[in-house]
């Protein structure tokens, strides 16, 4: 062994995700030395490598061949240095590569990781929101059920939400986040470290209005939710407001109503307004 190879092994390497400047030193140097380089898409990896001035061999390792691609490079890990790498920022972060992971750890094949840029983190700390406990949930679900069920799941969770969204379904996950989560602090994060980087600031409710009206956004978004509002309601003013919504509306609109006024958690308000109605 020379003293420039790498000792065998997988290495996961967090790439830049906009700014090909964020690339950091020892992230370079691992893939100007691996002896192949496991990338979602070799084109945008290949334009990274070019940047870097890296001649390391690609194979294409995603979702839809991993399963295909995966011993293969368990067996080449045995023996050579396999980079791993993702389009942009940190693999196996809402990505399926943890599977090669654990299949390393199984085979005894050492894994190490070369940290660096990661959108969820790099949007926490833009959005001013509160960082000391955070959940990250990736991308939501694309249907509304799914969407709306996880919301409410989530609801309750005392701490920041962090989601990964696309441009066409950012209106619309503003305005189920607003419909379940009322009356909470969020940013919308978009182009993280790029020219156009832009973060915008608001309610659920505001932000709802706002790309409602201005229409699909583009480039790469995270949305950073605030954890739910701290506000001290006794059980017997629930119970009143609770009471005189229901009165007027149906059992869906007052537990809406109620959940966002008094800024407790939409489920908490529904599974008590359930508790009330059987009485």
């Amino acid at each position: 062994m020379t003293a420039e190879s790498l000792d065998p092994g997988i290495y996961i390497v967090a790439t830049p995700i906009g700014n090909l400047n964020d690339l950091t030193f020892r992230a370079a140097d691992i893939l100007k030395r691996a002896d192949v380089i496991a990338a979602e898409d070799t084109r945008i990896t290949g334009k990274l490598l070019k940047h870097i001035g890296s001649a390391v061999h690609m194979v294409s390792h995603h979702e839809h061949n991993a399963h295909i691609v995966r011993p293969e490079l368990l067996a080449r890990a045995q023996k050579e240095a396999v980079a791993l790498v993702t389009d942009a920022g940190t693999p196996l972060i809402s990505d399926p590569g943890y599977r090669l992971v654990r299949a390393a750890r199984d085979a005894g094949v050492t894994v190490t990781s070369i940290p660096g840029a990661c959108a969820a983190i790099t949007a926490l700390t833009l959005a001013g929101l509160p960082t000391d406990r955070f959940l990250f949930a990736g991308f939501a679900p694309p249907k509304e059920k799914g969407l709306r069920d996880v919301l409410a799941e989530l609801g309750t969770v005392q701490a920041t939400l962090v989601f990964y969204e696309t441009g066409p379904r950012l209106a619309r996950f503003l305005s189920a986040a607003a419909d379940i989560l009322g009356m909470r602090e969020a940013a919308v994060t978009r182009e993280l470290t790029k020219m156009y980087e832009e973060v915008v600031p608001g309610t659920l409710p505001a932000l709802a209005a706002h790309y409602d009206a201005a229409g699909a956004p583009k480039g790469e978004i995270v949305v950073v939710i605030g954890p739910p509002l701290v506000i001290e309601t006794s059980e017997a003013d629930l119970d009143a407001a609770l009471r005189a919504a229901m009165d007027t509306q149906t059992l869906k609109m007052a537990v809406k109503e109620v959940a966002a006024t008094l800024g407790i958690a939409r489920g908490t308000v529904y599974q008590r307004a359930l508790e009330l109605k059987a009485e």
